[in-house]
């Protein structure tokens, strides 16, 4: 349609895309997030995280939120670990194809999901230590109001 901009649907096209080079394939198996802060397809929480703690980027720059899902952990800690498990992707120090499979980051074991999961939930990885659990969720673009029918 004239005047309409498919800017948003490929700015999401190519996180999507980002995040399938950067999860690869994942070595933890079939294991699906669930429980508290999952997301729908639409990327809307079924219920609120424990906290949000700030913006982070992927190892591919794709902005996420950060989220403690279960447990305790102070938001400055979450972001760091998050942060560091991105370094450790974009360097190469996570195993799998694409650094999908589970890595030790500051004590925490993070993990990249797939992309079908990625797709599914928004969630793009999972840090865990003990019963705390950090998610990392994709940061979609705000809806325009302009669209007709």
């Amino acid at each position: 349609m004239p005047g309409r901009s498919s800017w948003p649907v490929a700015a999401f096209a190519f996180a999507v895309l980002a995040l399938a080079v950067t999860a690869g394939c994942s070595a933890g198996g079939g294991a699906k997030p669930s429980g508290p802060g999952t997301q729908s397809a639409a990327g809307t929480a079924a219920h609120s995280p424990l906290a949000r703690c700030g913006i982070a980027h992927t190892a591919a720059g794709v902005p996420v939120q950060i989220e403690v899902e279960q447990g305790s952990v102070a938001c400055p800690d979450a972001l760091a670990v998050e942060r560091d498990y991105a370094r450790a992707l974009a360097s190469g120090k996570v195993p799998g194809n694409g650094g999908g499979a589970p890595a030790k980051v500051r004590g925490w074991v993070c993990r990249g999901f797939t992309t079908p999961e990625v797709l599914a939930t928004g969630q793009t990885s999972t840090c865990q230590k003990g019963g705390t659990q950090i998610v990392a969720v994709l940061q979609m673009p705000a809806a325009s109001g302009s669209a007709s029918p």
